[in-house]
């Protein structure tokens, strides 16, 4: 969310962040809301002035024995007023505050500006691009194969869009998670969190998903609760309503989970496989720091997913999101794409992102700075990675001539580990 007070200070700006984000908030509304809801509330406040003023007539007049009758009559028409207008006050804020919820997060100065992904600005290339001595088969010809994954059983007991890992492929994709998870902690210093794969609405609210994206969320309706479409909800909302010290930060959070997203994409190529899916796994990395210090942060974010791709040997590209790509709550984003070989294309395996001051204001997360003054800290947060995309990369970089699959030598400690009997 963003400081009602900027947004009034600033509407040019605000405007235009709409436009580049081809979000479709009124702000013209909002503004008048605005204006209207000042008015009403000088007015309020007018009347409970008057109201004290002439209690304390009302309490010397009694006090000296004197007639207060004419001051109660005013008195009750004064308290009817106040009621009437904190009733207008109460929905008008209630209508302000929605409005305020559907204005988007305002992108960088150095975010391109343009209407969709071809606009993004790809930074960099990394990594070398394998040499093959045969014609690489893309990742559902290797998983059935090999006996890796189960898309035909799997949608027979959910859907499409739900896959089963079967076997070794079950191993990888837990070996997967446990490597990234232990790789964020030991050589990042992040702290592990497990959380709810279940949210409130408020949680929702707070990471932005909600009210914009609703349609796209799996939801509980008896007890409106939503499954996490990543875990960025439960762990930016971990510390919601809450005032930090500024000697806390910054906060390093690392978790797994699975994720949910009823949409998942357009018919066609492009959901084939593991590409795009109701239900996946992801790594999340999550940072609280000090606004100063956020932009430093998101690189150093994006390195620590860098090195996730690296541990693979992969090749990969580094793009800056425009603005029309970017998210709803993103100030800028930066997209990693891995190189799968057998299907002959870039695939999104991250976004990392800074958020600015946008989720902590709607999440009423806070914290007090040295001079004891209440600020609000910057959110940002990254996968670190999304296990889907990477593991068709791994399947087809890591592939023989014969079909077969040769295991990553940084996957194969959490591969051996065997129970003691």
């Amino acid at each position: 969310m963003i400081d009602l007070k900027y947004i009034r200070q600033n509407p040019e700006q605000i405007q235009q962040a709409i436009i580049n984000k081809n979000e479709k908030a009124d702000l013209a509304a909002l503004l008048a809301l605005d204006e209207s809801r000042r008015k009403l509330q000088y007015d309020f406040d007018t009347h409970k002035a008057e109201q004290n003023r002439m209690s304390d007539v009302i309490a010397t007049k009694k006090r000296n024995k004197e007639d207060a009758s004419k001051e109660l009559s005013e008195m009750s028409l004064v308290a009817e007023k106040i009621k009437q207008l904190q009733a207008e006050l109460s929905q008008q804020n209630a209508e302000l505050d929605s409005l305020l919820l559907r204005i988007p997060n305002v992108p960088e100065s150095d975010v391109p500006i343009g209407n969709d992904e071809s606009f993004n600005e790809i930074i960099r290339h990394e990594g070398e691009l394998k040499k093959w001595d045969f014609e690489p088969q893309d990742h559902l010809q290797l998983a059935q194969a090999n006996g890796l994954i189960d898309f035909m059983r799997g949608a027979k007991i959910s859907g499409s869009g739900f896959p089963v890992y079967s076997a070794l492929g079950a191993r990888l994709e837990r070996a997967l998670i446990n490597f990234m998870l232990e790789y964020h902690q030991q050589k990042h210093g992040y702290s592990e969190l497990m959380v709810p794969l279940m949210v409130n609405r408020k949680a929702m609210t707070g990471t932005g998903q909600l009210p914009k994206l609703e349609d796209d969320m799996y939801r509980c309706n008896e007890d409106d609760l939503f499954l996490i479409p990543t875990a960025e909800v439960p762990v930016t909302n971990y510390y919601m309503d809450e005032v930090l010290s500024y000697k806390d930060l910054p906060l390093l959070h690392v978790a797994y989970s699975p994720c949910f997203r009823r949409e998942a994409g357009s018919y066609g190529k492009e959901t084939r496989g593991l590409k795009r899916l109701h239900q996946f796994n992801k790594v999340e990395m999550v940072r609280f720091c000090l606004p100063e210090d956020s932009p430093r942060h998101l690189e150093e974010m994006l390195d620590n997913a860098e090195a996730i791709l690296k541990a693979f040997g992969l090749h990969y590209r580094v793009l800056k999101l425009a603005t029309g790509d970017l998210s709803f709550a993103s100030q800028k984003t930066y997209d990693l794409e891995v190189w799968a070989p057998g299907s002959k294309e870039y695939l999104e395996v991250s976004s990392v992102s800074n958020f600015g001051e946008f989720q902590a204001r709607r999440a009423n997360i806070r914290y007090r700075d040295a001079a004891g003054k209440m600020q609000f800290p910057h959110t940002l947060n990254g996968s670190g990675v999304a296990t889907p995309r990477l593991m068709i990369a791994i399947l087809e970089s890591y592939q023989n001539a014969d079909g077969s699959i040769q295991i990553p030598d940084v996957l194969k400690p959490w591969l051996e580990l065997r129970i003691n009997k």
